[in-house]
């Protein structure tokens, strides 16, 4: 190894530990850190990134990459470790777009925002929330101007190098194609499916359900996804999420009373995350290339374990028994019955609560109005304006200024996280052709879900996504575990197989 690239590996391996511990504070801070906590611990984090970010544009980290790859050109250094420099070059071209005192003011005034947030929203207070947004939108314009100017010739926005953060190699016109794909057929699939379904009614399964039963629920579907709990634990967040590393992952969910099934989906789709994250090469985890891809990437694996995995009839099958066992108000319901509940499709507010027909329409909504905003062409105060005139045209409701179920519902602004929410939608989208090329190659995969027989996925997601880390572009990842790169098709065929043909 050369001299350069180990200085670079130990220069990671430092940043690794920083991440370890900022990974945990932000957890402790969205799960269990008191109310009082907020202001030392908004501080303490902003050191830590900027500690992180110092080393990160460190003078020396400049000439360390240029050495390593002047000999991987001469041939002096195995080509083996091309990627592995390309992914540190691109994680440091990221940092140095940024001076240290940006990324400080944006983790204090990210950290005000979120906490600020728990209780506007339920106050429906967007003016209070407005006061401390202001503040994140101008420090992300800066850093999206920023981030611009470093690469005019990839970023044709200011938007687009902020969509790079969360979608790296995924260009927005392939991300704006398969959306232009979504919003033509989109519309008239919703129509055909609210009509279809109005012929048949689905049981109420709104009950009272003991939230500890819920939790010990939660934890049995988690074991049967393959959640281990040697290495990670299970708690409760406003906002359901998933972090932590490799030995150590953290999954929140949350629980309502008279409904188990939104918690279910929401534990399933974190223990997708979950799931990539300790699939990933361990002995590569401090470096750039042993992460994962990309939002879109990742946002596929959770896809994977709550759309195509627990939402299908197949696992509800095996779910069943466990279900009536800690929920014993579910006797009076089958498994069929719970399904045809579980996948009513009727326009709503809550993006995190929408159906698989109506959700790629909240994202492409929200993607809409931070694309606008993040480019200069409207300002935070008229969110609420936009986001009632874009709702109406999405979905054809009004908030009727309950900014709780409108522009406040969401977690991802108030830390400046513009181009997340593409990801998602993404996500759908690969999820689907990854899903469709797993079932083409393990035909008997229904009757193996019904047994509660997942090992095999896991195996088939290991060895084509998760063991890859950031080796390959994400394109590359799809289309070699798909034979073609992303596309709107499987999502669309998957959407009329479930909802008009009523088939996993």
């Amino acid at each position: 190894m050369s001299e350069s690239l180990k200085r670079l590996e130990q220069q990671f391996h430092r940043i690794a530990q920083l991440d370890h511990a900022s990974t945990f504070l932000g957890w402790d801070q969205m799960v269990m850190m008191p109310e009082a906590g907020m202001a030392p611990r908004a501080t303490a984090m902003a050191e830590l990134a900027s500690m992180r970010h110092e080393l990160l544009t460190a003078t020396a980290m400049d000439d360390w990459l240029a050495d390593a790859e002047d000999k991987l050109s001469s041939g002096s250094l195995d080509v083996g470790k091309a990627s592995h420099v390309r992914e540190m070059r691109r994680t440091w071209q990221q940092a140095i777009a940024l001076p240290a005192d940006l990324v400080h003011a944006q983790v204090m005034a990210g950290s005000r925002c979120e906490h600020g947030w728990r209780t506007q929203r339920a106050e429906n207070d967007w003016n209070g929330f407005l006061a401390n947004f202001k503040e994140v939108v101008a420090l992300s314009r800066v850093e999206a101007q920023a981030r611009q100017a470093q690469a005019p010739e990839r970023f044709d926005t200011a938007y687009d190098a902020m969509l790079d953060l969360h979608c790296t190699g995924d260009s927005q016109a392939l991300i704006g194609g398969i959306f232009a794909e979504l919003k033509q057929v989109l519309p008239d699939l919703l129509q055909q499916v609210v009509e279809h379904q109005s012929s048949h009614t689905a049981k109420d399964l709104t009950g009272e359900y003991p939230l500890t039963d819920q939790q010990a629920l939660s934890e049995k579907l988690m074991a049967m996804l393959g959640f281990d709990f040697t290495a990670g634990r299970l708690d409760v967040s406003m906002h359901p999420f998933s972090t932590g590393v490799q030995g150590d992952q953290r999954i929140t969910t949350r629980y309502r009373l008279s409904d188990f099934a939104d918690a279910l989906q929401a534990t399933a789709h974190e223990t997708g995350h979950a799931s990539y994250e300790a699939g990933l090469p361990n002995a590569l985890q401090a470096f750039p290339i042993g992460r994962s891809r990309n939002m879109c990437i990742h946002e596929s694996q959770s896809l994977m374990f709550e759309k195509q995995i627990f939402l299908s009839r197949a696992f509800g099958k095996a779910l069943i028994g466990s279900l009536h066992e800690h929920l014993p108000g579910t006797r009076a319901f089958s498994s069929d019955d719970i399904w045809v509940a579980q996948t009513r499709v009727k326009p709503s507010f809550i993006r995190v609560e929408a159906d698989e027909v109506t959700y790629p329409l909240h994202v492409m909504m929200r993607y809409d109005i931070e694309s606008a905003l993040i480019n200069g062409e409207i300002e935070a105060d008229v969110i609420p304006d936009v986001w009632e005139s874009s709702l109406q045209q999405y979905l054809g409701l009004s908030t009727n200024g309950d900014h709780a179920i409108g522009c406040l519902q969401d977690i991802h602004w108030t830390d400046g996280a513009f181009g997340y929410f593409p990801s998602y939608t993404m996500g759908a989208v690969n999820a689907a052709q990854l899903s469709a090329a797993l079932k083409q190659q393990h035909p008997d995969w229904q009757a193996r879900f019904e047994v509660g027989d997942i090992d095999f996925v896991r195996d088939w997601l290991a060895e084509n996504i998760w063991q890859h880390g950031r080796e390959l572009e994400s394109q590359q990842l799809i289309e070699k575990a798909t034979g073609l790169g992303s596309h709107a098709t499987a999502l669309v065929n998957h959407l009329r197989t479930r909802y008009l043909d009523e088939k996993d």
